[in-house]
């Protein structure tokens, strides 16, 4: 579980509780240096993938929020083999930027910016095989990550979770449920 800009693993703490209920093994991770460049959350990304391999055996699904999801995305530019994942999903994570992030002063937030040339690179990267890999949840009452279609990826299971905020996206059942399901399938 990787979390957004200006948050850490706690984030994830309401889920916590819920995944160990349900059996499902989960490591979340600190994306450090916090203002630095989202390639730098690549070998912290690296490290918790390890981890979940070594305990359980099977490759994991990895879930971000926000910039998370752009720094799992990244990570995955970096990996030569499709295995290394069950399945990614991204709630309200910026794909393609968000208007908010031209008011951005730190190196993430530049590229987390509508049209930062670091989405096309990113992009470029990704094949369809790759993209179907991906379940993306998005709100049109999103108040950072907006238009809400940036939050989605052509060719993922993209699911819009009406009347719903960004940070709140993360309480909805549908989207835990999905992250539970596609955890207990392996």
């Amino acid at each position: 579980m990787v979390h957004g800009f200006l948050s850490n693993r706690g984030f994830w703490n309401r889920w916590m509780l819920r995944l160990k209920a349900c059996d499902v093994p989960f490591v979340a991770v600190n994306l450090e240096p916090v203002f630095g460049s989202i390639n730098d959350y690549i070998q912290g990304v690296e490290q918790a993938v390890r981890r979940v391999e070594a305990a359980t055996g099977r490759p994991p699904v990895l879930v971000g929020h926000s910039m998370g999801g752009l720094a799992i995305r990244a990570w995955l530019g970096a990996q030569p083999r499709y295995e290394r994942v069950h399945h990614v999903i991204t709630i309200g994570t910026p794909h393609r930027g968000t208007w908010l992030g031209r008011f951005g002063w730190s190196r993430n937030t530049r590229q987390m910016a509508e049209g930062a040339d670091w989405h096309r690179q990113l992009a470029l990267a990704e094949s369809p095989q790759r993209l179907a890999q991906f379940t993306c949840f998005y709100s049109h009452c999103d108040n950072v990550v907006f238009p809400a279609s940036n939050a989605t990826l052509k060719g993922a299971d993209n699911q819009h979770v009406p009347g719903v905020a960004h940070v709140q996206l993360v309480d909805q059942e549908i989207v835990f449920n999905e992250v539970r399901r596609w955890a207990q399938e392996q």
